[in-house]
């Protein structure tokens, strides 16, 4: 044999092996998809909060201590649908709590309303106790 001859065998052999190595790769690949594991699986809720915007885990939140049973129905399902794509806009506060309500179950959030008041915002109750105190101040019963 020449040694042009050996190159080329050599060469021959290491393309050879070279495709036989992408061969089973590409069955590798292809049993993955036929059998695929298990994937982590996510939990409704986890599907849930993700899909959360402004204020929706308050509001979560308070619907779970609240109405457990309801909730964990209204977690199921919401999750089915944002799984098969039906809902991928963000769920904020505001849309939940109307989610909610529109099904019947009341929840209950603390809210609370700030006005302007010396270039600082406080609470309305906070307000209005200044204001019936400046009243009494200014209108003093008269004690006999």
């Amino acid at each position: 044999m020449t040694e042009e001859d050996k190159e080329l065998e050599l060469l021959k052999a290491k393309r050879l092996l070279e495709m036989q190595k992408n061969l089973s790769q590409k069955q590798k690949i292809d049993e993955l998809k036929a059998n695929p594991k298990p994937a982590m699986s996510v939990s409704p809720r986890e599907i849930v909060i993700k899909q959360l915007g402004y204020r929706g885990l308050e509001v979560l939140e308070n619907a779970e201590a609240q109405f457990p049973v309801e909730t964990r129905m209204v977690i199921e399902k919401l999750a089915e649908l944002i799984k098969s794509g039906e809902v991928t806009e963000i769920i904020d506060g505001g849309k939940l709590l109307t989610l909610f309500r529109s099904i019947g179950v009341r929840v209950k959030v603390q809210t609370t309303i700030k006005v302007e008041k010396d270039g600082k915002l406080v609470s309305w109750s906070d307000k209005l106790k200044d204001k019936t105190d400046a009243g009494n101040l200014d209108n003093p019963t008269e004690n006999p």
